[in-house]
């Protein structure tokens, strides 16, 4: 599902112009963009929460040479999902057995 998806389908629910929709959903991104670079936690109660978590220094291997890689320490933005959204994944998802 892309970006393009969600705005038809919201627009279609809530009345909402593809314009108007668009430019509600660019603004919660950006919002949630600027929240987490500013070091905040944005928790969104049943669905998850956003946050920049901390990656200490490390030496990796580059596998096609076998080289030693130096990786500097770096903060990456992370999505955690709440019990209930992954509950709700885990009860409607097939389950697969080997």
């Amino acid at each position: 599902m892309t970006k393009a998806d969600i705005v038809d389908q919201i627009a279609s629910a809530t009345g909402l112009t593809k314009l108007e929709t668009e430019a509600v959903i660019n603004g919660f991104i950006a919002s949630v963009k600027d929240a987490v670079v500013s070091g905040e936690t944005i928790h969104l109660r049943g669905f998850g929460s956003f946050q920049a978590q901390h990656r200490a220094a490390r030496t990796a291997r580059n596998p096609r040479t076998n080289q030693e890689v130096k990786i500097g320490e770096r903060y990456v933005p992370v999505f955690k999902a709440s019990k209930e959204f992954r509950s709700a994944v885990d009860d409607s998802l097939p389950s697969q057995s080997k």
